[in-house]
């Protein structure tokens, strides 16, 4: 490998995207694109699977992307690495969810799927169906119930939900990040957005210390912690600053930018 290429994993949400409704600032785009030119890899490296990564996230031209924390690894178009939780577990988690009444919706590299017997719908559905494929896994005959799959869930417990319930089964079972929005992410233990890195580091020959990752929340520590050199977005949750090595302005404040000149990437 190039001793002067870096490995540049960016985080969406917070990130690269704005709040909704989303955008990409110019500047940001203008900083991807003179790192590239300066011979870097860029990768998005996100909770999203690839089915909600956004068309303008797309168009950036990343070189790869790593999704649903590291269930999913894509370089040049081509899907290196996939990973999905086994069909017993995917329906004991929607036992559980049933049991403990909260209301999720499940993730996959190609579409969206929602429990329709749910007490509750989760809102963010209705805006999902807008934009990726979604299908309601109560309507499934016996056949695709034993066979269908997914890679990670976003849970979203209420005053009604048994939690603490659904707490013991899901950390027996998976890795569990809690967003400010009580949404529950819950990912598959063995796969992260560091082992992310890790595999593409390997795969391409470079150390740790060539790896940037950028992020802002808490479903990015673990490649915040991996990478060689971390930023934290100016925005981002506090937990993660003690985590990373520099923190930058925030996404509205030319926050990419200013991150790659002060380290020299453009």
């Amino acid at each position: 490998m190039n001793n002067n290429r870096k490995l540049l994993f960016f985080d969406i949400d917070g990130t690269l995207l704005t709040a909704y409704p989303w955008s990409i600032p110019e500047s940001t785009r203008k900083a991807l694109e003179a790192a590239r030119k300066n011979g870097h890899l860029l990768f998005v490296n996100s909770g999203r699977t690839y089915a909600m990564i956004s068309p303008m996230v797309k168009e950036l031209g990343f070189d790869g992307y790593v999704c649903g924390c590291g269930s999913q690894i894509y370089m040049n178009n081509e899907l290196l690495f996939s990973s999905s939780n086994p069909n017993p577990l995917c329906r004991e988690v929607i036992e559980t969810l049933r049991q403990c009444r909260i209301s999720a919706f499940f993730e996959r590299p190609d579409k969206i799927l929602y429990d329709g017997s749910s007490k509750t719908l989760p809102k963010a559905i209705q805006n999902l169906k807008a934009e990726v494929s979604v299908e309601d896994l109560s309507l499934y005959e016996e056949e695709t119930w034993n066979t269908f799959t997914f890679d990670k869930f976003l849970a979203f417990p209420d005053k009604d939900s048994d939690t603490e319930t659904f707490r013991r089964f899901v950390d027996e079972h998976f890795s569990c990040f809690i967003h400010d929005d009580a949404a529950w992410e819950i990912t598959q233990k063995n796969y992260s957005k560091a082992t992310g890195i890790q595999f593409l580091a390997d795969r391409l020959g470079a150390s740790p210390e060539d790896t940037f990752a950028f992020g802002d929340s808490t479903n990015d520590l673990p490649m915040l912690e991996y990478a060689g050199i971390s930023i934290a977005m100016g925005q981002s949750d506090p937990m993660i600053l003690p985590h990373c090595t520099y923190q930058t302005t925030s996404i509205d404040e030319d926050g990419i930018a200013n991150a790659m000149k002060h380290f020299h990437l453009i």
